[in-house]
């Protein structure tokens, strides 16, 4: 079957500014007597609406970028922007808003209320967002419109990732930060998620970037960005993309 490769600039809308910007950025950690490096003055511009996937091996300084950018931590050193506001003049509370208003976050483990039903995990969420979609929106655009009444042991742990999908994307975020969604999953249920994934970014336009260690998920990116000892070594955009359904695992 030919693949079907789509261009990468079709919805990476490469004329807009930088909705995350950072510069210098440095991240040292305290063990002991030891001073632990986990970012180096990283630069890095991300636009609204990228898909980019970033690599590296562990240690490598990924995660800790995630989370400076997210507003789950706060850099030692460097500027980290969303838009026009510094996340490293915010206080505390205003770091929470800015986690609350605008990012979403998927990690590798679905962190799901197992008493509460898919639709019921999502209204966590929606009950405190500024202008949330509806549960049943948010589920649908993941594909589990038929399966928002059943609780997380009833689903598979691919549906359960995309509960927590559905989570993420229901607050309407500009930004979609994901650490490893398809670690705990197999590769066709990893194809599944990352479908889903594509699906938010190109429906909802969220800046969606991907943390993984698979290399070939790199083929569905507009970037793809590597880390190596706390540094970016690598920048490059994909001149086509392909779906995850046509990516070699």
């Amino acid at each position: 079957m030919q693949e079907k490769q789509i261009p990468a600039a079709e919805d990476a809308r490469e004329a807009a500014p930088p909705i995350f910007r950072t510069q210098g950025l440095t991240k040292v950690y305290q063990s002991g007597d030891v001073a632990v490096h986990a970012l180096r003055g990283v630069d890095f511009e991300a636009v609204s609406g990228e898909f980019v996937v970033m690599l590296g091996p562990s240690g490598s300084g990924k995660s800790t970028f995630l989370n400076i950018i997210g507003g789950l931590d706060s850099a030692t050193e460097g500027s980290v922007w969303f838009g026009d506001r510094d996340l490293a003049r915010m206080s505390e509370r205003e770091r929470t808003s800015y986690r609350r208003d605008h990012v979403g976050f998927v990690f590798q483990f679905y962190n799901l209320v197992p008493s509460l039903t898919a639709r019921e995990n999502v209204a966590l969420v929606t009950e405190i967002a500024r202008a949330p979609m509806t549960p049943e929106e948010a589920l649908d655009i993941v594909g589990l419109a038929q399966r928002m009444d059943h609780f997380p042991a009833q689903l598979s742990g691919g549906e359960q990732q995309r509960v927590a999908i559905a989570r993420a994307i229901a607050k309407n975020p500009e930004v979609l930060l994901c650490d490893e969604p398809t670690g705990a999953l197999d590769s066709q249920t990893g194809v599944i998620v990352l479908e889903a994934l594509m699906q938010v970014n190109e429906r909802l336009g969220a800046t969606t970037l991907v943390i993984t260690h698979n290399v070939a998920i790199r083929e569905i990116a507009h970037r793809v960005v590597n880390f190596a000892d706390g540094c970016i070594v690598g920048d490059h955009r994909n001149a086509t993309r392909k779906r995850p359904a046509e990516v070699h695992w």
